[in-house]
């Protein structure tokens, strides 16, 4: 995937995370209370940096610091489905890019706010041609997740058994996207 997408969403960036310049920061975000679908909450310091060095030097998965107004506001994640927990889980097809997305938490929420990340990570994902279908798999008791997920385009495909929750694996394709409330004001 590549390092930046061609149709962005106004104000917001993705770059490649850079581990030691970051971890600290998402050290907070991943162990806050409201991170607790994110599984890390009693990581340490140094379990994240091995965490995030491990996806690092992973060819098929990817982490990405995200900006607004040039302010670190997200983590988004991209990855190979085939060579994930979701191997044989579903019925996989070429084109496919796993996703998790997790917005920095606040004191002081902004309406609209995580609808515009989720977007732009989305708009990110499918910059690259290869793209065809986004796959997520948030754990099925997340229901703020899921109703962002459907505003999004994804359908639910089934409930899968993954090593560390049950998880609602939901598709996306572009086309749905396209369609879909928050895909719509991506293109206006």
């Amino acid at each position: 995937m590549r390092a930046a997408a061609g149709r962005a969403v106004p104000g917001v960036r993705l770059e490649p995370l850079d581990v030691d310049e970051h971890v600290t920061m998402l050290h907070a975000w991943v162990t806050d209370p409201k991170a607790v679908f994110w599984m890390m909450q009693g990581a340490t310091l140094q379990d994240v940096r091995v965490e995030y060095e491990r996806i690092a030097a992973d060819p098929d998965h990817h982490a990405w610091l995200g900006r607004v107004d040039r302010v670190p506001a997200f983590l988004a994640e991209t990855y190979d489905p085939a060579r994930s927990p979701l191997a044989g889980r579903y019925d996989a097809r070429s084109g496919d890019l796993g996703m998790h997305v997790l917005v920095a938490p606040t004191e002081e929420p902004v309406r609209g706010f995580t609808a515009r990340v989720f977007t732009a990570v989305m708009a990110h994902c499918f910059d690259d041609p290869a793209v065809g279908r986004l796959v997520v798999e948030p754990d099925e008791r997340n229901h703020a997740v899921a109703e962002l997920n459907a505003r999004a385009g994804f359908l639910v495909d089934r409930l899968v058994d993954l090593p560390d929750k049950r998880a609602a694996l939901s598709l996306c394709t572009r086309e749905r996207f396209a369609e879909s409330p928050l895909g719509r004001q991506e293109t206006a």
